[in-house]
């Protein structure tokens, strides 16, 4: 067992010195590097790539779009200000309608309002005889409500 030990046994590799990291700090320096590596070993074969294909511009399109007098282009430009327009007058009826729905719950809403004072007066409000208008205090507070109203708008959300 000895024997067969000791001629598997390789002889010790030679040890490598141990080397200073170097940073190159240009591109001279770095291939001065590269260079001292290829050297150390000469017997060793060195890829070196292909050359690179050469950047080439894309071609010119077949078709270019803003050429003065080109009839293609104006119609492309007519349907599109079709479109705008008419996008915009879609716009336009919808705000219209909003604002309609608007209106018309802001006049329910005086509606009811008025509706509500007429039955206050009707039936007499506590401490006031029916035969007896109501106070000018209440008068001009009420409207003074109102005019805050009309000058706030109302926005509804979830509808």
């Amino acid at each position: 067992m000895a024997s067969s030990a000791a001629s598997s046994v390789r002889p010790p590799r030679p040890k490598k010195e141990p080397q200073a990291l170097i940073i190159p700090k240009n591109a001279a320096e770095e291939q001065k590097l590269k260079l001292e590596r290829l050297m150390k070993n000469p017997d060793k074969a060195v890829p070196i790539p292909d050359k690179m294909s050469e950047w080439a511009p894309r071609p010119p399109p077949e078709f270019v779009r803003d050429v003065m007098g080109n009839v293609f282009d104006q119609k492309l430009d007519a349907e599109f200000q079709k479109r705008l327009e008419k996008n915009k007058m879609a716009a336009e009826e919808q705000t219209a309608k909003r604002r309609k729905k608007r209106q018309k719950l802001k006049e329910k809403k005086l509606l009811a309002k008025k509706m509500k004072l007429e039955q206050k007066k009707q039936t007499g409000g506590p401490g006031q005889a029916q035969g007896q208008p109501p106070s000018s205090s209440e008068e001009a507070s009420g409207s003074e409500e109102e005019e805050e109203e009309e000058e706030e708008p109302s926005f509804l959300t979830g509808r």
